[in-house]
C-alpha cells in the first residue's frame, strides 16, 4: 500500500533536520539526532503515565524498572533499545517502555548496553545476557510471577532473539520489534527499501560497521576475522527448536522487514507459536512515529496489545 500519509510528512522534516545523514557523521552526532527526534519532543503532557519509574543497576549496567499501577502479580519484560548498536538509551525509548508496562501490564526492565564503537560486538550480546539472567533471578521482586520475556526494536530486537536462544530455560516469551535477524544476508527488501524510509541501506552499514568491524560484505577469512555464521549477530542462523512463543513485528518500507519475517517462517517451521504481523504503509522506527502518524500510533498500540495478550497467556 502507499506510505503513510503522517510518516511521509515525519520524513520530510528529518531530511529538513539541521543534521548530516547518519552514515556521514559521528556516532556522537547521531546519539544528539536521536535524541532530538525521540525524549526531547516528549512534554509531562505527552508522557505515557506508569505506576513507578526506578533507575538501577543491573548486571554492571544502568537500567529503568517501570511498574505498572497495581498490585500483580504482573509478568516482567528485559526491553533492549534499537539504534544500530551505535546510538539510543534509555531516555530514547522511554516512551515506548512506559506504553509497554501500562498498555501491555507488564513490569518492563530497559537495560543501557555498551554501544559500539567504543565497546563493539559481542559487548552489547554479553550485557543483554547478564541482564536477563539477573531478571530471571529476581523474577520474585520485579514481577511477581514466573513469565519473563524478552524483547526489543531493530538491534533490540535481534540481542532479545539471541538472548531467547541463549537462554531459552529461562526466557517465557520474545517480542520481536523489526528486528534485524539475519546481518550478514541479503534480502529483496534491503534493495527495495534501500534509500529514503528513514533507515536506509548506508545507514544500516555504518552500524554494521561500527559494531561488527566489517560492512557485512567482507568473505570469510578477511582480515576482519568475523565469524559470518556468528549466531550472536545472526539468530536466523541458530537452532531454533524449544524456542519460547515470539510476536515478531515488521514494516512494508523496511529494509529488515525480510529478515524479519524470515525469522518468523524459520520459527513456525521449527515448531514454535509465532504471533506476526507486517504494518503495510510504515517504515523502520515506527514505534517512535505516533506523534505525527495516527497510523503508526494504531501499530503502537496492536503491538502493546499483542504483548500483554501473549504475557498474560502464560502466567
Amino acid at each position: 500500500m502507499p506510505l503513510d500519509p503522517g510518516t511521509a510528512a515525519l520524513l520530510q522534516l528529518i531530511d529538513a533536520a539541521p543534521y548530516p545523514p547518519m552514515h556521514e557523521g559521528t556516532p556522537e552526532t547521531a546519539r544528539k539526532a536521536f535524541r532530538a527526534m525521540t525524549i526531547d519532543l516528549v512534554t509531562d503532557e505527552t508522557r505515557v503515565p506508569v505506576g513507578s519509574v526506578e533507575d538501577l543497576e543491573v548486571a554492571g549496567r544502568p537500567a529503568r524498572l517501570y511498574r505498572p499501577e497495581g498490585d500483580g502479580p504482573f509478568p516482567t519484560l528485559v526491553y533492549v533499545h534499537g539504534g544500530g548498536f551505535v546510538i539510543g538509551d534509555l531516555d530514547t525509548h522511554d516512551q515506548t517502555c512506559r506504553s509497554l508496562c501500562s498498555g501491555a501490564e507488564t513490569v518492563v526492565l530497559s537495560l543501557d548496553y555498551r554501544l559500539a564503537p567504543e565497546a563493539a560486538f559481542p559487548a552489547a550480546v554479553e550485557d543483554t545476557l547478564a541482564a536477563v539472567t539477573w531478571a530471571a533471578d529476581h523474577l520474585a521482586d520485579l514481577g511477581g510471577n514466573d513469565v519473563l520475556a524478552v524483547g526489543g526494536d531493530s538491534a533490540g530486537g535481534n540481542l532479545s532473539a539471541v538472548a531467547a536462544q541463549a537462554l531459552r530455560d529461562r526466557v517465557s516469551a520474545q517480542v520481536l520489534i523489526y528486528p534485524a535477524t539475519h546481518m550478514t544476508g541479503d534480502y529483496p527488501s534491503r534493495t527495495e527499501n534501500a534509500e529514503g524510509y528513514f533507515l536506509d541501506m548506508a545507514t544500516m552499514l555504518w552500524f554494521s560497521s561500527h559494531y561488527l568491524g566489517t560492512d557485512g560484505t567482507e568473505p570469510e577469512g578477511s582480515a576482519t576475522e568475523l565469524d559470518l555464521d556468528d549466531i550472536r549477530h545472526s539468530p536466523l542462523l541458530g537452532d531454533l527448536a524449544g524456542l519460547p512463543p515470539a510476536i515478531v513485528v515488521t514494516a512494508e518500507y523496511d529494509p529488515l522487514r525480510d529478515e524479519g519475517e524470515a525469522f518468523a517462517d524459520a520459527l513456525e517451521k521449527a515448531g514454535i507459536a509465532v504471533d506476526r504481523t507486517r504494518y503495510d504503509g510504515l517504515v523502520h522506527g515506527f514505534i517512535d512515529m505516533g506523534p505525527m502518524s495516527p497510523a503508526a500510533a494504531d501499530a503502537l498500540a496492536d503491538v502493546v496489545a499483542r504483548t500483554k495478550r501473549l504475557l498474560h497467556s502464560l502466567g
